[in-house]
């Protein structure tokens, strides 16, 4: 397959449209074509681009801020003596001595499929001011790690954030193409827009299932996404941000297995094969134990679970993180009604809403986990309802 940023360059045509104007790009450290060159390399060696500016998002053009909330400053590349703006620093939304430098944005950036990942956010932004300036948008397209499976409920009304831009589900099934084109025909942004497409990309296809695996390497879009099965469990794995238990930063896995140093995960596991079993499905779940160096429970060994989507257990479709998680939440509440879950903090800039309700966008899924009254068939019937009205609304966008 052809990555967006190469179709572009090797396409004298397209090329030819974006002559005389100048170029900014949004990109980060896994924005690199199928020869691993960074795109702020590649644009900048280009004799029909001329680039004036870049913009980086949250971690920095390259991913060098290891956790949330560190900001990044702006800063004049030192190889292309361009201004490279921060949008994870002092501000998050363009000003308009940035929008001034330049005629067109190129979007070039790894996603990884989530809502919550907060790129998309930085992707909205820039289209609304982008639609407001009068400023055109290329949009490269790249691979959704986690290809086309819907699941989560959608972010309700009034639970916007900026790990949260829109109703969507925890996994939206678009690449970040497909998903600018919704934003933009859903927002009614009047905006300039070109999507250049990646080329024979096969999102159902075996073995990456949106990945494509041995085609591309794997150059972590942050520096906690360390690799495929980090972006497929993700979706489930990240509602733990918002809780008292450590969600493996600080160790060689982070975000690939959830532990704390008073929970005994035997028995959590137990509980959750007895609850729902076919929620367990697709994966191999692997009792564990680790010592986080840093963030949570810095030096305290911990019992947890690693979650494995990276082996022959491996099934795309009945793979559902996000279900997986929210059933460990609900066995850890059945098993330890006392216990302090949810983690009260200064969490993406927002204060007086819990993180786990930014994350999961409502009380929804913290209600059920607290309520001992509330079944997983109540679960599944909110789910099942929120991914159907998803799967339609996104219908006219997939392009592949």
């Amino acid at each position: 397959m052809i990555l967006g940023i190469d179709h572009l360059i090797n396409n004298k045509t397209l090329l030819a449209k974006l002559k005389d104007a100048r170029i900014a790009l949004l990109a980060n450290q896994a924005s690199v074509n199928a020869k691993t060159q960074h795109s702020l390399d590649v644009l900048a060696n280009c004799e029909e681009i001329n680039l004036v500016a870049a913009f980086g998002p949250q971690h920095g053009m390259k991913s060098d801020k290891q956790d949330n909330m560190i900001e990044s400053d702006d800063y004049v590349d030192p190889v292309f003596n361009i201004p490279v703006y921060s949008l994870y620093g002092k501000v998050r939304y363009p000003t308009q001595v940035m929008l001034d430098s330049f005629d067109v944005l190129i979007v070039d950036i790894q996603d990884l499929g989530v809502r919550f990942y907060t790129y998309i956010s930085t992707l909205l932004y820039l289209l609304e001011a982008c639609a407001d300036s009068g400023k055109s948008v290329w949009v490269l397209d790249r691979p959704n790690p986690i290809g086309r499976p819907i699941e989560g409920s959608l972010l309700e009304k009034g639970w916007e954030s900026f790990v949260g831009p829109m109703p969507m589900p925890a996994r939206y099934g678009l690449t970040i193409g497909e998903l600018a084109n919704f934003f933009v025909k859903t927002k009614a942004f009047d905006l300039d827009l070109h999507i250049v497409s990646m080329l024979d990309y096969k999102p159902d296809l075996a073995s990456g299932y949106g990945w494509p695996i041995h085609e591309l390497s794997w150059v972590n879009p942050s520096p906690n996404a360390s690799s495929l099965n980090m972006a497929r469990v993700y979706p489930g794995t990240v509602l733990f941000e918002g809780t008292t238990l450590s969600e493996g930063r600080g160790t060689s896995n982070p975000l690939e297995m959830i532990g704390a140093p008073d929970i005994d995960f035997t028995r959590v596991l137990t509980i959750m094969k007895k609850l729902a079993p076919e929620w367990l499905m697709g994966c191999s779940l692997r009792l564990c134990h680790f010592e986080p160096v840093f963030d949570k429970y810095v030096g305290k060994l911990c019992s947890g679970i690693q979650i494995h989507a990276d082996n022959s257990s491996y099934n795309h479709k009945l793979f559902k993180p996000y279900r997986l998680a929210a059933l460990m939440l609900k066995a850890i509440r059945l098993e330890y009604p006392e216990y302090q879950i949810w983690r009260d903090f200064y969490f993406e800039y927002e204060k007086g809403r819990l993180a786990i309700d930014l994350i999961s966008g409502s009380t929804f899924l913290r209600n059920w986990v607290d309520d001992s009254s509330k079944t997983v068939q109540d679960f599944e019937e909110k789910l099942n309802n929120d991914e159907k009205e998803w799967k339609q609304t996104i219908k006219p966008f997939l392009s592949y």
